[in-house]
């Protein structure tokens, strides 16, 4: 019972779950105002504004700096593995996404040219990446939330 409650009142853990959950929440917010559609995937979702990775990632980084020490081993653990994150997500899992675009098109003109249908039914996710200004967008928020949490809690 005790690990539980040592869980669920950790400070870092708390600020990176708020810093997700915001993003998400934004990225349903502004899926709705660019599409006029409501999409639930969106809450759970990878890619889109802001980037709920670097936002989550940031939070932990500079909450652990606040509240460890910005020259202890943990806050430099926490700003490689950050930086890391941010930039998988802008080009790796961005170019993944691209590819996946592509090979949609392709598929979708190789059943129309040949009539033939392709094994996989179902369309490959294109949204898996983010942009530099998601990322960064997403580090604000994620930056802003840390601070604001240390502040007021």
């Amino acid at each position: 019972m005790e690990l539980f409650l040592q869980i669920i009142t950790n400070r870092i853990l708390i600020v990176g779950v708020v810093s997700w959950f915001l993003a998400q929440v934004l990225k349903c917010i502004s899926n709705l105002i660019l599409t006029k559609q409501f999409s639930i995937e969106r809450l759970f979702g990878d890619g889109g504004m802001p980037s709920g990775h670097s936002a989550t990632v940031t939070s932990v980084a500079i909450a652990t700096g606040l509240y460890e020490g910005f020259d202890s081993a943990l806050f430099a653990i926490a700003m490689i593995v950050a930086i890391v994150v941010m930039h998988d997500a802008m080009n790796v899992r961005y170019q993944a996404g691209k590819q996946a675009q592509l090979l949609n098109v392709m598929a979708e003109v190789f059943e129309r040219v040949t009539g033939a249908d392709l094994p996989n039914e179902e369309k490959l996710k294109e949204l898996l990446g983010h942009t530099p200004l998601q990322v960064i967008c997403g580090g604000i928020l994620g930056t802003a939330t840390a601070i604001l949490m240390y502040l007021f809690f």
